[in-house]
């Protein structure tokens, strides 16, 4: 916040004085919508002109642009679609292009949403990231070349990834008031994918789809197995199969309620309607009325990675909770809310000594589950590996209160709330002003993970996070 016009004391004089004074009369930042203004194009500036592949982006880069990485070391012409790459930047640009009506804003979209678009998979989705070099283009079925024989057609929705890109297009595409006839056809083709080859018919998704169909999840409610194999029993292509991991229902829901906010196609809150549905019979019953994080086609726990057994797991019941009160909002619907309590309940249960919680628990024993560091089964905690969270914290006490005040107020009192949200404050936006360097680029105090490069580097989830709450400041103030 800045500091109001400063009164001297009588007791201040001389030269010494007159000048602190001065200073402090004088605001640091005089004209803060100019300034937050300026730091968007400057950002912007840089992004587009040096950091930048063929319009996309990647997670990370060293402060002298020397060394750029994914999930790992990339040293060709790639982007990476999975957040926070392509679609999450250039969602950042049309948050800054509705706020400020700039068409510097819209063309750096563009740019990003034509790297998207010769990734984009024959099946309709994109992958983890796109390739621009002829030779590795060639090992996947992108929608704009020619098809190879053996090129893979694999529309993943893993980690956000075709939810991202389509949540950008989409309101991209609003933007451009639907014109642009090259990128509304492709966020439509995108959606049409989504909802007609990846959507189950009862009401779920897999990890990943294809241009065909081999397996399916039909409308059943969830149940035990009577065994499952303690040991690893291979992949199974679980990624076929109906899954809860990483957030998936949670993206996709929202996806599919923007398209039928945007667009008023009743398919979309339809499809988004089913997807709920499964959320509601993916419940497993007593003793255990949480989720799992893989099912079969009859609705019952599954392996996935040698780490992932048929279990509970709460992180993905904490996202389907999270994802159940979105839906009460959209639909008004309280039968959403209504498996909430119970199961808060039993993940409140499921507490470990420190008030964490694991990851997986046993089918029925409800007994917390392990791997030991060569990947065996085991109840103790004793030797994990540690590139996965098998122990995370609670999400139990902000998802109860969250609940809580969901559950008593009607979907119109909490869209007013949402109305009535403040922009972000004066302090914070001079923060980000000032922290940007001479070429527009905000630094950050974090190794690059896999080249172990040393700081600086720049983030691309810090880019993000500033451009768009630039956008928000500028959408609330008149610049």
């Amino acid at each position: 916040m800045r500091l109001p016009p400063f009164t001297p004391r009588p007791l201040l004089a001389g030269a010494c004085c007159a000048a602190i004074i001065a200073a402090i009369a004088t605001p640091a930042h005089a004209d803060l919508p100019g300034e937050a203004l300026a730091a968007a194009r400057k950002a912007t500036s840089f992004l587009v002109e040096q950091v930048s592949t063929e319009g996309g982006y990647l997670w990370r880069y060293s402060a002298d642009l020397k060394h750029r990485e994914g999930e790992g070391v990339v040293e060709t012409s790639t982007v990476w679609v999975q957040p926070p790459g392509t679609p999450a930047v250039g969602q950042a640009f049309v948050n800054l292009y509705q706020a400020t009506g700039e068409r510097q804003f819209l063309d750096a979209a563009r740019a990003a949403a034509e790297s998207l678009r010769r990734g984009q998979m024959r099946s309709g989705g994109w992958q983890a990231m796109v390739e621009f070099e002829p030779e590795r283009r060639r090992r996947w079925a992108y929608r704009v070349d020619r098809p190879g024989s053996k090129a893979k057609d694999q529309s993943s929705l893993d980690d956000d990834k075709t939810q991202s890109a389509l949540r950008f297009l989409i309101q991209l595409d609003q933007a451009l008031d639907f014109k642009d006839e090259s990128i509304h056809e492709m966020t439509l083709y995108g959606l049409d994918g989504l909802i007609r080859r990846g959507q189950f018919s009862g009401g779920g998704f897999p990890q990943v789809w294809t241009d065909r169909r081999d397996l399916d999840t039909p409308r059943l409610n969830a149940s035990y197995p009577d065994s499952w194999p303690k040991t690893y029993p291979g992949h199974n292509e679980y990624w076929y199969r109906y899954t809860l991991n990483d957030h998936l229902a949670r993206d996709v829901v929202k996806v599919l309620f923007l398209a039928d906010k945007v667009y008023g196609d009743p398919q979309y809150r339809a499809s988004a309607v089913k997807l709920a549905d499964s959320l509601l019979a993916a419940q497993m019953p007593a003793p255990q009325p949480a989720w799992a994080q893989q099912y079969n086609a009859q609705m019952q726990p599954i392996w996935a990675r040698k780490f992932e057994p048929p279990a509970i797991t709460t992180s993905e019941s904490f996202s389907v909770i999270e994802t159940l009160m979105t839906v009460y909002r959209e639909l008004g619907d309280r039968k959403y809310l209504e498996p909430i309590p119970r199961a808060l309940d039993y993940l409140e249960s499921c507490h470990l000594p420190d008030g964490r919680v694991a990851r997986f628990y046993e089918l029925k024993s409800n007994r917390p589950l392990y791997f030991t560091l060569d990947y065996q089964l085991t109840y103790d905690d004793s030797n994990m590996p540690t590139h996965y969270g098998f122990q995370l914290q609670s999400n139990v006490p902000q998802l109860r209160k969250k609940y809580e005040r969901i559950a008593g107020l009607t979907p119109q009192q909490l869209a007013e709330s949402d109305a009535n949200r403040r922009p972000p404050s004066p302090r914070v936006v001079e923060a980000i002003i000032d922290g940007q360097d001479e070429r527009g680029a905000w630094l950050s105090d974090e190794a690059m993970r896999y080249h172990r490069v040393p700081a600086p580097t720049i983030k691309m989830d810090v880019a993000v996070e500033h451009l768009t709450t630039l956008a928000e400041y500028l959408a609330a103030v008149d610049h």
